[in-house]
């Protein structure tokens, strides 16, 4: 079964970006991410949203 959200290091490693820049991320308003606890979880499916929605902006 394929995990439904990944952790900020899993975002890092994923987009190839250092883990302040991925965090920097988690921060705008526009990216989805949620807080459980002191975790900071990103849903999978919405991410891959949001990355083509900011792919295509700067097409």
């Amino acid at each position: 079964m394929e995990k439904t959200t990944m952790s900020v290091r899993e975002l890092a490693e994923r987009m190839g970006i250092s883990l302040p820049m991925a965090y920097d991320l988690t921060r705008r308003a526009d990216f989805p991410s949620i807080r459980v606890g002191a975790r900071i979880l990103i849903p999978v499916e919405a991410f891959h949203t949001w990355l083509a929605k900011e792919a295509s902006h700067k097409a």
